[in-house]
């Protein structure tokens, strides 16, 4: 039976708009809330770029509300054996928590656990030393963030190497044992990990905390073979009353492109992707009376 429910939220990140993201892109805002869009997605690359004051303003201004997403690399990773390394990334994390709070997102998401683009053959007690890590930090951060959240987002096997599945995240969440600690669940990383998207995100339950809606090419929502009905069937199904992002990547920007293997483009245009994606989500996500 489906649960009622209002309609969910419709975000678009900041990755398809400009990279690094800045308050010099402010005015892009306009823009997204022009497609059709409630939300947007502020993805922090680079702290120093970003004022909370600024985008708070500019969001309201555009009628939109903010969420943050995390861009870890490998000089912020706290999963890494150099205590240097994962400090930084703690670091890192606690200033999106913060920014967070000051913006009014009740989240941070993004694989914040390890960077995105690794790749490595570890042997058992090397992965599981890794994973223990991921756990001991995540635990401090989480500490540290409540009241706002954290949505971990496993990433494809091509993306990292650490946490492929729901299964495998939520498992990371148990390990960490705080309640503010959840998953983002990404239809394309799911189109290619899991053996039912539908059935992932019941699994999920109430650890479900943010959803990102991408095509099984990272192009346009609804312009490939992504089951978006039956995904947002099981999304009311589990009860989820969040926030749906459309997200992709500017080929342009040659790290994200090639952490990401985004070799080509995926859409005539990223306003194109934002338009179109928009269009097709809206009618889904609205409750028919």
């Amino acid at each position: 039976m489906l649960l009622l429910m209002s309609e969910l939220s419709l975000g678009l990140s900041t990755f398809v708009l400009a990279s690094p993201f800045s308050d010099a892109d402010l005015g892009l805002f306009e823009k997204v809330r022009a497609f059709g869009y409630d939300q947007v997605e502020v993805c922090v690359e680079d702290p120093s770029r970003l004022t909370a004051a600024a985008v708070s303003r500019a969001a309201a201004d555009a009628g939109l509300s903010v969420l943050v997403c995390g861009a870890v690399g490998a000089d912020r990773d706290i999963s890494h054996e150099d205590p240097a390394r994962r400090r930084a990334g703690l670091d890192y994390l606690r200033w999106c928590v913060g920014f967070a709070a000051a913006v009014g997102s009740p989240l941070v998401s993004g694989p914040i656990y390890a960077p995105v683009g690794q790749t490595r053959m570890l042997e058992p007690p090397e992965r599981r030393a890794q994973w223990d890590r991921a756990v001991a930090s995540l635990a401090r951060l989480a500490e540290f963030a409540a009241p706002v959240r954290l949505a971990i987002e496993p990433l494809n096997r091509f993306e990292t190497d650490l946490v492929n599945t729901t299964e495998q995240g939520l498992r990371l969440c148990a390990d960490v044992g705080a309640d503010n600690v959840g998953l983002l669940l990404d239809t394309f990383h799911m189109n290619i990990e899991e053996k039912s998207i539908p059935a992932a995100i019941g699994s999920a339950g109430p650890r479900l905390f943010h959803v990102q809606a991408s095509e099984n090419d990272r192009g346009t929502p609804g312009s490939g073979h992504v089951p978006w009905p039956e995904v947002v069937g099981a999304l009311r199904a589990a009860g989820y009353s969040g926030s749906v992002v459309v997200e992709s990547f500017l080929p342009t920007v040659r790290e994200i492109a090639r952490a990401v293997s985004l070799w080509r483009p995926v859409a005539p245009s990223m306003d194109a992707l934002a338009a179109e994606g928009a269009a097709f989500l809206r009618p889904l996500l609205r409750v028919e009376p």
